[in-house]
């Protein structure tokens, strides 16, 4: 365990509003919120994605140093490469808990077992729909279920259940399954919402009825979605309920809309509703340029937490505010380690100018500000792009 981490009050700068009881109330700040990062497994599932088994070892790595409390190393029977992949990452004597993924199979299990795999999420389908899809009625899913599990525990293996598609099953069958995964020898469960279907309230809801299930010893894990645009804040209504373990990847990549991105659910519960998490923010940006590089892929530049340009300013309404942070940002750029900064372009205004003379150490009378100005727009204007530095410097040479 790396540890909970903490953020300075005077760099949050939310508002008044969020200390408000209707706000903070129903969370238990005494237990740590901690992340089980699936990037690697669920988060290669977005299409196109490949990851090498090289990719995953520095991919897992850098989970380690972001403070990830449990990173799930990946499938080994989908490929030999994969098995490389969850060997080196169980052999590199990492900080962080390395958990394997397995279907309610043995086979899964064994090839685990023989890399050596001490922890393992065994998953299986609860869902009507689901079991229909696999052919499967409720007796098949619980002794199947329920032999997994004592095959895992018969090798030592701690376990945590995972039912398919959790937020769409009968409730009543969901009780009967969760309490026989317990007897079975699972330690934890989780919460699936496989296909993010499920409201912020309902997923509060269910989360509290799986803790009576289960009682205040198991943990609970919340897994879920982007589809509705609504993980950060399903995440957060999870750790409301009584969730510990949140679920996610890196930039939130993963099938359809994506999983749950863990730096964002992280940002959100530390500076909106003061929960203690463990993950190091600062380190963020970093592992999100690495796993972008290694699936090759991008992000919004305008992406919570990650994006390039959070701190990046081109109006020159807000660059004329640019020396008091607090004013135009909800939190300091320090947080997660993000360059704050001024560019040039077509909505630039008289504060950008002056800013930038600065930053690039220019001698350039004030009068001559608006003259600048003009042919910044007239350039951004005509070419559709911000005007770089090197052109500005020749512009202000120029006047």
């Amino acid at each position: 365990m790396n540890g909970s981490t903490s953020i300075a009050p005077d760099l949050i700068w939310t508002g008044d509003i969020n200390r408000r009881p209707e706000v903070q109330d129903g969370f238990d700040r005494s237990r740590t919120v901690r992340f089980y990062d699936t990037t690697l497994r669920d988060g290669e599932q977005a299409v196109g994605v490949v990851f090498s088994a090289d990719a995953k070892y520095q991919i897992a790595r850098a989970l380690d140093e972001l403070g990830v409390g449990r990173i799930e190393s990946g499938f080994p029977r989908v490929s030999d490469e994969d098995t490389q992949a969850v060997r080196r990452i169980l052999d590199a004597g990492l900080h962080s808990e390395i958990w394997g993924f397995a279907r309610a199979v043995k086979a899964d299990i064994d090839a685990h077992i023989e890399l050596g795999t001490r922890a393992v999420l065994i998953e299986i389908a609860t869902s009507e729909q689901k079991m229909q899809a696999y052919g499967f009625t409720r007796e098949t899913v619980i002794n199947r279920m329920s032999d997994a599990i004592r095959h895992a525990r018969a090798h030592d293996m701690r376990v945590n259940f995972f039912p398919v598609d959790a937020t769409r099953s009968d409730l009543d069958f969901l009780e009967q399954v969760y309490k026989a995964a317990i007897a079975a020898g699972a330690s934890e469960v989780s919460v699936v919402d496989t296909i993010g279907a499920c409201a912020p309230e309902a997923v509060e809801f269910l989360i509290r009825k799986v803790a009576s299930w289960v009682g205040p010893r198991v943990p609970i894990h919340w897994h879920g979605h982007n589809d509705f645009g609504l993980a950060t804040a399903a995440a957060v209504a999870a750790v409301r309920g009584g969730a510990t373990w949140i679920h996610g990847t890196i930039n939130g990549m993963g099938e359809r809309a994506g999983n749950a991105d863990i730096c964002e659910v992280a940002l959100a519960l530390q500076c909106l509703y003061n929960v203690p998490v463990e993950m190091d923010l600062s380190k963020a940006r970093k592992v999100s340029e690495l796993v972008r590089a290694a699936g090759d892929y991008q992000v919004d530049r305008w992406k919570p937490v990650v994006g390039e340009a959070l701190f990046v300013r081109e109006s020159g309404a807000v660059a004329a505010q640019f020396h008091m942070p607090d004013a135009i940002e909800p939190y300091s750029s320090s947080i997660v380690a993000a360059r704050r900064g001024i560019v040039l372009g077509k909505k630039s205004g008289l504060a950008n100018i002056e800013i930038k003379i600065k930053e690039l150490g220019l001698v350039v009378p004030e009068e001559k500000f608006p003259t600048l100005l003009a042919q910044v727009k007239e350039q951004a204007t005509r070419t559709h792009q911000l005007v770089s530095d090197a052109d500005f410097v020749a512009m202000a040479s120029a006047v």
